[in-house]
Order: structure tokens, then sequence, then C-alpha cells
């Protein structure tokens, strides 16, 4: 009888693939198949597209005595979900005569109902900011992503709510007006979250966080259980700089690629808090077909390991190459593909495994203390660019009332995004670098200016306490970001020794 084309399109991890929809129709005894390597999903895509088809007013593929076969190309490529429903749909009624459709330019995304509605599809955001490059102007979208759709620029996008109301559009018979562009609302509102002010106590930590937000910099506290490292790393968040648009962006695509997105956008860094039973692929991605892990659901915002320690050992030598390179490569025998994990990790964990550490009372042996330390690697622990040991609470500094004086998280906040320009306009665009902590040495030698004698005091505690070469970076690093916020150009020496501090050992 006839043959017609559309397209539609899926994620790859983190990039989008064009689907050419095919659909062939001849004589014959009925069979309906759906042939490109498909997974169960798109293969019960003949079910719903047939009772969607029936039920929007045409005659089902089913009730004709004819031979249909549906083609996804490439067909190499394996395809997941439901988003091919509406292109299918579409392209069938094309090829049975019942609808034309000039296929130039339109991307058709969607799952459909047995009634014939459209509902939401996940992965969305990606496709729509690379298609724009892949001669794509027009794109059709459930309702239900409107929303998200609405951070894209340059793109027409119809958001529909059945196939019957695509259907109309294209025919001319109805108008659906085009998406437009939403007005981006930086979000600073913590509000499951603590406020900084309401933290008594533990002085030395807030201010080594602080530093931490400031230049985006690693973080490792130990301290006994309920001295408040988890009310620290809840609290860290809500110092963070609000996202920027592009941020936001990137951060709302991830998170729709992994179906952990809601009905709004992400305008707030992400805090992400494992539980330390979760397996590999949840915290570093993969999977037979690879998908984002929490280290990048964690993008731009904070990744908090909650008793690092009790994490399975593979997981956490795992996160060595995504703390040094911020990217996460998966490679399986279908190919490799890469994940961004540019977030800041905070970790958290007892000084011994019964957590009294050297408090009166601790019942552990010397051998059961060197095995629970030796599940946290020198080379792991060598990544984290600060060092807290969190103290046990002042009970008066607990039960006094807010203190005026107390920094919020407002203020705390405006001192990091000062600092945060300040790096950046170091940078200036450099590489696409943002933070102290992303310096490589070549960045340390250009970019970091230091008096002889912190140069001498650096030098004479790396040879005493045996810093690695990376160690010996982190310090600077760290040094940097603590004349940043101090808004002074050069590195002296009273910066070197406070960096210092953060390397001491901690449990």
């Amino acid at each position: 009888m006839s043959i017609a084309k559309l397209y539609s399109a899926q994620l790859s991890g983190l990039t989008a693939e064009i689907i050419t929809i095919e659909v062939d129709i001849t004589h014959g005894l009925h069979s309906f198949s759906i042939v490109g390597l498909g997974d169960r999903a798109v293969d019960e895509a003949r079910d719903r597209v047939a009772a969607a088809v029936k039920n929007s007013g045409f005659a089902s593929p089913k009730q004709r005595n004819q031979k249909l076969v549906v083609s996804l190309a490439p067909a190499d490529l394996r395809k997941e979900g439901p988003s091919f429903d509406l292109a299918i749909a579409l392209t069938y009624l094309t090829a049975s005569n019942e609808i034309r459709i000039d296929p130039t330019g339109k991307l058709f995304l969607g799952e459909l109902s047995l009634e014939g509605k459209l509902r939401r599809v996940s992965g969305l955001l990606p496709i729509l900011c690379q298609v724009r490059n892949k001669g794509f102007t027009e794109i059709f979208i459930p309702t239900e992503n409107a929303t998200e759709a609405s951070l894209v620029s340059d793109l027409t996008v119809y958001a529909a709510d059945s196939l019957n109301q695509v259907i109309g559009h294209l025919r001319g018979e109805i108008k659906i007006e085009p998406g437009r562009e939403q007005e981006f609302i930086p979000n600073t509102v913590h509000q499951h979250n603590p406020d900084w002010s309401t933290i008594r106590g533990n002085e030395s930590a807030k201010r080594g966080l602080e530093i931490a937000a400031a230049g985006a910099h690693n973080v490792i506290m130990c301290g006994p259980p309920g001295t408040g490292k988890t009310m620290l790393a809840k609290s860290f968040a809500t110092i963070l700089p609000a996202l920027s648009r592009q941020q936001s962006i990137e951060v709302t695509g991830i998170h729709s690629a992994a179906k952990t997105l809601g009905h709004g956008l992400i305008t707030e860094p992400p805090f992400r808090s494992p539980h330390h039973t979760s397996s590999y692929p949840s915290i570093v991605g993969g999977g037979s077909f690879p998908k984002p892990g929490e280290i990048t659901l964690a993008h731009h915002g904070v990744l908090f390991l909650d008793e690092f320690p009790e994490f399975d050992r593979s997981v956490i030598e795992a996160l060595r190459q995504p703390l040094e390179d911020r990217l996460v490569t998966i490679s399986r025998s279908r190919g490799s593909l890469t994940f961004p994990a540019k977030c800041i990790l905070i970790a958290a964990m007892n000084p011994c495994p019964c957590g009294k550490g050297t408090e009166k009372g601790c019942a552990c042996s010397a051998r059961a203390l060197e095995s629970y330390r030796r599940k946290i690697s020198g080379p792991i622990l060598d990544r984290f660019d600060i060092w807290l040991n969190i103290n046990k609470i002042d009970y008066d500094k607990l039960a006094a009332k807010k203190d005026a004086f107390t920094d919020t998280s407002a203020k705390v906040r405006e001192r990091v995004e000062i600092s945060r320009n300040i790096q950046a306009a170091r940078f200036n665009n450099a590489s696409g670098k943002l933070f102290n902590s992303e310096m490589d040495p070549g960045d340390i030698e250009k970019l970091v200016e230091m008096s002889e004698s912190a140069k001498s005091v650096l030098t004479d505690f790396a040879k005493k306490l045996e810093f690695s070469g990376r160690a010996f970076h982190r310090i600077i690093k760290v040094a940097r970001t603590i004349a940043d916020l101090g808004g002074e150009q050069m590195v002296t020496n009273k910066h070197i020794l406070e960096a210092l501090q953060y390397r001491q050992r901690i449990g």
C-alpha cells in the first residue's frame, strides 16, 4: 500500500540520538511487528498505539487485513521506553493515508494511553538541548513536559494533551500555541535543611566547610556519633549559591534522564545522600544500559556519604577517578558513556567502630581500629582537600539561645559567592574552570601568587610530614581559597598555615 517516515529521539547516556520511524503497509494476512532492537516497552507499543488510534476515531491497525512493519532506525542502537508511541501512531496514520504530515524539521515525543492521551516522558530536556543542532525546529511533546521544555530557547515546542490534538494542529483544524521560554528565577530557599545559624559550636568545622563551599573542595569529617556531622552536611547545602541558568539546564536534564525529576525545574544545588548499603552502579552509575549514578545526580551540588567506611570497598575505590577528573566514564562491551560528576563530596565517619574514639569507654581493640581505618585507603583520603575533626559538643553552647551575631546561611552564602566570582575572574573562562579545586599544577604555577616565606613554610611541612605531590598541591589550592575569602591577592603564611590545619590526621 504505502510507506511513511517521521522522527523521534532517545537518550544514549546523556547524548540525544535521532530515531527514524518508518512504517510499511502491504496487503496480506494481518501482522503487526516492530523491528529495530527495541526493549519490552517498545514491543508493547503495538497494543498501546492500536488502542490509542482506535479510541481517537481512526481504524485500528489490528482491524485491517494487512501486514504492518514499524522500523526504528538505526537498527543496531538499543531502543528503550515508551517515548516513540506518538511518532509511531502518526507515522502509521500517514502511511494509511488518514493524515498528511511534512516531516521536515519535526520531532515527536510522547507515550500514549489507551484512550489516546499523551503521557509524560523522561529525558526530554537534554534531547531538546541537542536536537537544535540536528536540524529540528518543531517539537511535539506531552503537556506534562511543558515546564521542563520551557528552559529551552530557539525551538518551537508544541505541548499537547492527546493524539487528536496533535493531528488537529497538523491538519490546521486547531492551533496549539507554542510554549514560551520561561524566565529563569534562581532559588536559594532550602526549605528542608537547617540554617547555618542553628548550628551551635564546631566553629572550626563551620570555617572549614565555608572554605570548601567557596572553592568547591571535597571534605571528610570525623567525629563521635551525635556531634553534628550530618547536620553540618545538610546545612552546607544552604550556603551554596543558586544555580545559574545553564547549570539548572544541566542538572534538570540529568535528573530527567535518570527519572528522578518531579514536575518543576531544579534551581538550587542538588543534595544527594545515599545510604551506605547502596550498590556500585547506584553510586557511580552503570548497569547493562548505563544510567547516571548518585555522583552524577549531585552534579553542581553536594554528594554526602555518611558512614563512609561502611560503603562497599569497591564503591569507595571507584570514587578515585571521578574526584580527580570530575567525570565518570563507564565502559561496556557495547561502548563507553561519560557522565559529568562536578560535585562537592562530603564524607562523614566515626573515629572507630564503636564511635567513641579516644573518649573514655571505647571498647575497640587495636586490631578492630586498624581494620576500620584501613577501609579508607590512602589514595582516597589523599583526594580530600579538607579533613575536619568534629569535636564533642559544648553543652552550654547547645543549651544557649541563638546568638544574634551568628552568621546565617544568607550571610555565609554571600561571602562564598564573592569568593567564587573572584575565582571565575581569575580563570577568565580558561578551559571551563570555575573553582580553585579544579586547578592543575600548571594553573597553580601561573595563577597562584605566593610569598617566599609561605613557600618556605609549605616546603618545610611537606618534607617533615612527607606529603604526596597531590597533597602538596591541594594545600596550595585551599590556601588560595582562604585568601580569596579574605579578599587578598597574595597567598601568605597565615593562609598556608590555616590550610595545613585541614591536613591533620583524622580520627
